[in-house]
């Protein structure tokens, strides 16, 4: 993995985060423009502020991760070519740690990603859902609609980031699932929001097993690189991939299981 790619990975991940902040909100409250933010145009804007020799100038508004074992995800397909994508979280450790009368269950606290700025599309109102990361993911093929793959990747605000490195490791690098998962990640701006809420936290987290010498690149371009190791890895989440594909009119299942985790990928 070279240090080109994770540095236009690392950038386009900043801007996303930067736009996610301020747009991704209810719909049913607020107008979110979702087609224009898809748009070409509007990510051919996004994509001047991308400089190959430096990072962006900007302020970072990111998304925080954090490895804590508060969510379940699970793919599940058939012979006949159909998959399901499925992900629960109560968020934070144990959710809101109340349990109902009479029940084994903790109450979610997904209400915490509000924002408490006047104004702002996320601003905390009655009867309105709030910015979170549950994120069951299913890929189809641009040139039939087929389906490619179902996958997740658990970790809180990793999880969009983990979803963009899985991808690009089976399009770009042609990785199997299970190599897919495998891989060393990268973390933008790990940690929670500061006492104001904000999330500026510049910090490239970098999973031993990427190259040293691309570490010491990514540092020279500007980036702020700290190097994680041992168990500190669960901070890039942990993720489950099923993929379909058909050579000679057969049609082929592969999976693969997160060597992060405790999942498993079980033929039936």
């Amino acid at each position: 993995m070279s240090n080109s790619h994770l540095h236009a990975v690392i950038e386009a991940l900043r801007l996303a985060f930067s736009d996610a902040q301020w747009f991704v909100t209810d719909p049913n409250v607020v107008k979110v423009p979702a087609a224009e933010l898809i748009s070409s145009e509007y990510l051919a804007e996004r994509a001047k502020l991308f400089d190959p020799s430096k990072t962006i100038e900007t302020p970072v508004h990111g998304s925080p991760a954090h490895a804590r074992s508060d969510t379940v995800y699970f793919a599940v397909s058939d012979a006949q070519g159909n998959a399901i994508s499925f992900i629960n979280s109560n968020y934070g450790g144990f959710g809101t740690c109340i349990i109902p009368k009479g029940c084994g269950f903790t109450l979610q606290n997904r209400g915490a990603n509000f924002s408490l700025q006047e104004g702002h599309p996320n601003v905390l109102e009655p009867r309105k859902r709030p910015y979170h990361t549950i994120i069951p993911a299913l890929i189809t093929n641009a040139k039939d609609g087929s389906l490619h793959s179902v996958y997740g990747v658990m970790g809180g605000f990793m999880q969009p980031q983990g979803h963009v490195q899985v991808l690009l490791n089976q399009l770009v690098f042609k990785l199997n699932p299970q190599q897919a998962l495998d891989a060393p990640r990268i973390c933008i701006g790990p940690g929670m929001p500061d006492a104001d809420g904000k999330m500026t936290n510049a910090t490239i987290s970098v999973e031993e097993g990427i190259d040293p010498d691309v570490v010491a690149e990514l540092r020279k371009l500007g980036h702020n690189v700290e190097v994680v190791e041992g168990f500190g890895r669960g901070l890039f989440g942990r993720g489950q991939v099923i993929r379909l594909h058909e050579e000679d009119g057969t049609r082929i299942w592969s999976a693969g299981s997160d060597l992060r985790g405790d999942g498993a990928a079980v033929p039936l």
